[in-house]
């Protein structure tokens, strides 16, 4: 959280003031502000400092920086963080390994995760590339009901072929 300029801080000359109970009071100068919030016991908090004249309100700073934590806090807990989980295959993969391989791609996905199905090319399989383009389109055409392609296939190297697999809205 950056720090904000409070009381003796304030370095403009004039500010726009809001008072205590929300209402604004107007383009005043720094001095009037700053008596106008010692007056009714709390702090002239400034605002808004790129603003031209500089936006203050007269508030309780302590409170406001609590509230203002707090509201960070509320943020972070709504964010969801998308995990990439990784599917790792090859292109001469057997049917019931590849079955296994598109229930925990499901599983993936209906937990709400993007997956990233991986092809490994060892040896003279780099060569066929086709291949595991097949198994692939193979696994996206799997999981169609639930997932779409995000993006297209792509190289990883010289010998990885990946897609990302997210679920549809």
């Amino acid at each position: 959280m950056k720090s904000q300029r409070v009381n003796d801080e304030i370095t403009a000359g004039t500010v726009r003031l809001i008072g205590a109970d929300g209402k604004q009071v107007g383009i005043v100068d720094l001095h009037k502000a700053l008596a106008a919030a010692e007056e009714a016991e709390l702090d002239l908090v400034e605002i808004a400092p790129d603003a031209s004249p500089p936006v203050c309100k007269i508030i309780d700073y302590g409170k406001y920086r609590y509230e203002q934590t707090k509201k960070q806090k509320d943020a972070r807990k709504k964010q969801h963080n998308v995990q990439i989980k990784r599917v790792q295959l090859s292109s001469n993969i057997d049917v019931h390994d590849f079955n296994v391989k598109v229930a925990a791609a499901r599983r993936f996905l209906t937990s709400g995760h993007r997956v990233k199905a991986l092809v490994l090319m060892r040896g003279r399989m780099i060569t066929r590339k086709d291949l595991a383009e097949q198994v692939l389109t193979r696994m996206a055409e799997e999981l169609s009901d639930i997932a779409m392609l995000d993006g297209s296939t792509r190289m990883e190297g010289y010998n990885n072929l990946s897609m990302v697999l997210v679920r549809k809205k």
